[in-house]
């Protein structure tokens, strides 16, 4: 757990992560309220304060100005310095909340300009991740606590108010320090308005821990149980459905396993790194200081620090890459596509994580990778990643620039929700939507075509996306193979016989769905389909 620098000695005791529901928060002190059964109200919101509080506003006249917004800035209207890792935190919920920043992209650029290691970059990365995670939540506890709509309170100040929310109902960070600190960066990026205002609803916020707070806010089980879990998980409801969905789970008999998937995703994952065949191994890995990845015999599992302190990773020679996706490469693989096994495609390889390990394997089986993707930045990317005599270009997988039936193998990982990855992408459950998902379909089958035509009869496909919603997994291939009769479907989770609990239910066990909760990687999602070697 970061420990605070801003907390201090004396700090008042606020609940702790992992407190049991109705322990600490009854003991403590500033944790007057019991927890509220459903039947109970929530707490009276905070009194309404200024009609212009949470907005910027000038000073009175005679007042000094306040200190507002600058990067790096000082606080000093209020006297104190704002702590660097929860200015950093902030500035990375407002570049992901203004321009659509990736947090995992953002963060660790920040970390770097600010000179923040330790203490105080893990405790930023607590604050922006779990601020990110747990922003459903927060906002329904806010909302709460707020005689205001959260329409109606200033972004910034919406986002002060996550950050403090955050802190006192998922962290150690007393409670004391997480209000005071949330009220000078409130003053520092919006005014004294906004201070009172913040100051206001945190003081309401930490009279119940977190457990209380889903209670009153959350829709009861029985009630509405998707609306239940997407409150305490802090999930769009849709994205709920969708997972329940592709478990093939109903509401109404429970969703047990829907739960654990999001609890899962509500965690932070560790950093898996894969060696290069020829270039690195797993056991160069385990020497550097990680751990064996359990299936992956490229893979490792490294549980805190920087991953280039790994002298492979340091040199290029390993690289982070989920577990899940250095099997999915893996399984194409395995497959027995006869003689000759000499050309493999990558249809669309940007950034170059599958295009890594599957040009490694290629050149130990004698044979050579060419990656392919649509944009030219994507494909650099690809070019700085790949090793060897693997080919990279610029080429659209829709419109292919090679001849039907010409390699031995393909991989199709295409552009899909991520919806797989949300432990890593915290913020991306609150960027889709449905209609995206379904906007992706059409290329997605395009690209599937694709890859089918471009593999010759006896050739073998991968079709991979890293997202669980059967819109983008199972009911392409379905589309695409329904109008064609040279295709058998692989058993993928047969394939992969070392790794449990693989098959998609039903009908479609031929399919093989990785899973936070069973296998602690992505939702990596696997089809290997097979050109009839006769062609038709």
């Amino acid at each position: 757990m970061a420990r605070d620098p801003a907390a201090g000695r004396g700090r008042s005791r606020g609940p702790h992560a992992g407190d049991k529901p109705g322990t600490r928060a009854d003991k403590a002190a500033s944790r007057a309220d019991k927890p509220a059964s459903r039947t109970d109200k929530a707490p009276a919101r905070a009194d309404k304060p200024d009609s212009r509080a949470g907005t910027p506003r000038g000073p009175r006249q005679g007042q000094r100005a306040s200190v507002r917004g600058g990067r790096g800035g000082t606080g000093r209207a209020s006297g104190r310095r704002i702590d660097p890792a929860r200015l950093v935190a902030f500035e990375v919920l407002r570049a992901v909340r203004e321009r659509d920043a990736y947090a995992n992209l953002l963060l660790p650029a920040l970390l770097r300009e600010r000179g923040l290691t330790g203490r105080d970059a893990a405790l930023a990365t607590e604050l922006s991740y779990g601020t990110l995670r747990g922003q459903g939540t927060y906002d329904a506890v806010i909302a709460a606590c707020s005689a205001r709509g959260l329409d109606q309170i200033d972004p910034p100040v919406r986002d002060v108010l996550r950050l403090g929310a955050h802190q006192l109902l998922a962290t150690r960070v007393g409670a004391h320090a997480a209000v005071a600190t949330s009220v000078d960066l409130a003053r520092q990026v919006s005014g004294p308005g906004a201070a009172g205002f913040v100051n206001a609803v945190l003081r309401r916020v930490a009279t119940r821990d977190r457990e209380a707070w889903i209670t009153a806010t959350a829709p009861g089980r029985a009630d509405d149980l998707v609306g239940h879990l997407a409150v305490r998980y802090s999930h769009p409801r849709w994205i709920v459905d969708a997972i329940s969905a592709s478990l093939a789970e109903d509401a109404a008999t429970g969703l047990s396993e829907t739960e654990a998937v999001l609890a899962a995703s509500a965690g932070r994952p560790r950093v898996a790194l894969c060696a290069v065949p020829g270039l690195a191994s797993q056991a160069e890995l385990v020497a550097g200081g990680a751990e064996p990845a359990r299936w992956s015999p490229f893979g490792a599992y490294l549980e805190s620090g920087d991953p280039a302190t790994v002298a492979a990773v340091g040199q290029g020679r390993a690289a982070v890459q989920d577990e899940a996706s250095q099997l999915a490469a893996l399984a194409l693989t395995r497959v027995d596509v006869g003689a000759p096994d000499r050309r493999w495609l990558d249809l669309c390889a940007g950034p170059g994580g599958k295009a890594r390990l599957l040009a490694g394997l290629a050149a130990g089986a004698g044979a050579r990778l060419l990656a392919a993707d649509a944009r030219l930045h994507r494909a650099r990317l690809v070019r700085a990643a790949v090793s060897g005599a693997a080919g990279v270009i610029v080429a659209d997988g829709t419109a292919p620039a090679w001849r039907p039936g010409s390699f031995d193998r393909v991989i199709a990982d295409v552009p899909c929700s991520g919806l797989g990855a949300l432990r890593r992408r915290p913020e991306a459950r609150w960027r889709k939507s449905p209609a995206g998902v379904a906007g992706l379909g059409g290329l997605q089958r395009r690209l599937l075509t694709s890859a089918l035509d471009a593999a010759r009869p006896g050739g073998a496909v991968a079709y991979v996306t890293c997202s669980p919603h059967t819109g983008e997994t199972r009911a392409v291939v379905a589309d695409v193979l329904r109008g064609r009769d040279d295709v058998a479907v692989l058993d993928a989770p047969a394939v992969l016989a070392e790794v449990p609990g693989l098959r998609c239910p039903g009908h479609d066990g031929r399919y093989a769905q990785f899973w936070q909760h069973r296998h602690g990687t992505d939702a990596i999602f696997l089809a290997l389909l097979q050109r009839h070697p006769t062609g038709g």
